[in-house]
């Protein structure tokens, strides 16, 4: 998977792992969640996603839980330095983050299987819809259905670096 590094205008190599304690972001840095909090639930995974070229450098993360055979999507936060417009570092990383967990609902062997559950923010509702293909279950609850999911999945995971390529 790639972001887009906005400073060289280039897409760069990134990958999401399962978090560690120790590589776990802090609120003292300027994330808004305590990630090492929640990192210790029952019936979670944590994931990071982070730049090949720099595995210190956090880009994103991402919480997931599963709760009556479906899998949520509980937290995702970009890092602080890639919020905003003016002095956004890295694009499509919350792309990336959400994608990943439409594939993960794939593992499902279950009805529910291939669709990704949330709840939004109020301010972020339509967000959501107009870049991630969500739609309103009820309230602030939210969910991805699954040909939705797999567009994410084929635009964020599976996007190919063209730039190296040869005409």
């Amino acid at each position: 998977m790639y972001l887009l590094d906005l400073k060289t205008d280039t897409l760069v190599e990134a990958e999401i792992i399962k978090a560690t304690i120790k590589n776990m972001p802090l609120k003292k840095d300027g994330w808004h969640f305590n990630w090492r909090a929640v990192f210790k639930y029952k019936n979670t995974e944590t994931f990071i996603l982070r730049l090949l070229s720099n595995s210190e450098s956090v880009q994103g993360v991402l919480h997931l839980r599963k709760q009556g055979g479906m899998l949520i999507m509980d937290l995702v936060e970009i890092a602080p330095h890639n919020i905003g417009r003016k002095n956004k570092r890295y694009d499509y990383v919350a792309g990336c983050l959400i994608a990943f967990a439409c594939r993960e609902t794939f593992k499902l062997e279950n009805n529910y299987k291939g669709f990704l559950t949330f709840e939004s923010k109020t301010k972020l509702i339509e967000w959501y819809m107009n870049n991630y293909y969500a739609k309103i279950a009820m309230g602030q609850k939210m969910y991805i259905e699954p040909s939705d999911g797999q567009k994410l999945i084929d635009e964020y995971l599976n996007r190919k670096n063209t730039s190296n390529e040869e005409d």
